[in-house]
């Protein structure tokens, strides 16, 4: 193998695959990425043998062939070379040299043949979203999920299809046990009848990272134990959580009747602000909502306490309520809208939280004691 490609080309494209690979595997072609070089293209693969990743780039070919080499050690090299380099990799004598303006490195590869080949399976159920869809989707839900190991299924996305009023909807939902977040889209052709999976916290941090870079439309093809996204020149197959995601419509309160409306970053601004004076590890904040009226306070012995009001669309009767600051803060994040919309209960249960400006988001936030 021998080709000649744009450094900014092909940094781009092994920071995507090269995240797919652990940097402490036990087998040794898996540190690796397959490189295939055909038809002006190089085909970059990586894979940790739960998900793979392809993508393919524009080179200048001056003999074809495919190699391994080490993809953590490969991609810090190119990006340490300077921009607008032309990178040249030649194979010789089981080593790949690379070379780019005044620099030359040299590394050992691999057997290609011992490189693993993910096999997808039947994916019987297509669709297409748009990026911004897809995007939605991903960002709006991903800091819900768990990473307790111990509860596995909940370490990941739950998408499936779902009724809301009347109307078929694509759904999306994840939680940790103390927040909830559930983004919906309309429901895509060929979405129809296809089974709930739960997509790993890997995978949905993989697509993450490609939707980043503003591609079109994202295809998704999945059966209950596989799914594969194509975005733009990219390609990524990944195994399923085989479990079973929990009720979740069970802990979304459907008795709340008292709301406060609020401006959604002075609310961010303000909790972050008081919640510097908490000690404790969850960084507990209180609400005391009066008419018109928030104040939110934390305090703590060794650290003293510290409150600040913020006006607010309330006319119920006035209560008071905790939360994770934390918590506060990454639903805060997501919203869209200049306005948040809080629906209430008392001050032992969940609080949905709503974004004005999209009507197919909801979330839940757990209280605690204060």
């Amino acid at each position: 193998m021998k080709v000649a490609v744009d450094r900014s080309v092909l940094l781009k494209s092994l920071g995507h695959v090269q995240s797919v690979v652990e940097r402490k595997g036990t087998i040794p072609i898996l540190a690796n990425i397959k490189l295939d070089a055909a038809d002006e293209q190089v085909e970059l693969t990586a894979t940790d043998m739960d998900m793979a990743e392809v993508e393919r780039i524009g080179a200048a070919i001056d003999a074809p062939g495919t190699v391994t080499v080490p993809a953590h050690m490969l991609y810090d090299i190119v990006r340490k070379l300077p921009e607008g380099a032309e990178v040249r990799l030649e194979e010789k004598d089981g080593n790949v040299s690379i070379s780019a303006a005044h620099s030359r490195f040299s590394l050992p590869t691999l057997p290609v043949d011992d490189f693993p080949a993910m096999a997808e399976g039947d994916l019987a159920h297509t669709f297409v979203l748009s990026a911004a869809e897809c995007k939605a989707l991903v960002e709006k839900t991903r800091f819900a999920m768990s990473t307790e190991e111990t509860r596995y299924y909940l370490n990941g996305v739950y998408l499936h299809t779902a009724e809301q009023d009347g109307v078929s909807v694509l759904r999306a939902v994840a939680t940790d046990g103390h927040r909830l977040a559930r983004i919906q889209v309309a429901l895509p052709a060929g979405a129809t009848g296809m089974p709930g999976v739960i997509i790993p916290r890997k995978t949905i941090s993989e697509i993450s990272k490609l939707l980043e870079e503003g591609m079109g439309d994202v295809k998704i093809s999945l059966s209950e134990a596989k799914i594969r996204f194509v975005c733009g020149s990219a390609i990524l197959v990944s195994k399923l959580i085989d479990g079973t995601f929990p009720d979740y419509e069970r802990v979304i309160p459907q008795g709340n009747d008292r709301i406060m409306e609020v401006d959604a970053g002075a609310l961010a601004k303000a909790v972050d602000r008081v919640s510097v004076i908490s000690a404790d590890k969850a960084r507990g904040v209180k609400f005391a909502l009066d008419a018109g009226k928030l104040t939110l306070s934390a305090s703590s012995q060794e650290q003293g306490h510290a409150q600040e009001t913020l006006e607010v669309n309330y006319s119920a009767e006035a209560m008071e309520i905790g939360f994770n600051a934390r918590y506060l803060m990454d639903v805060l994040s997501q919203i869209e809208g200049g306005t948040v919309q809080f629906v209430l209960g008392d001050s032992a249960a969940p609080s949905l939280v709503r974004d004005t400006a999209d009507v197919g988001a909801l979330y839940v936030v757990m209280p605690m004691r204060v």
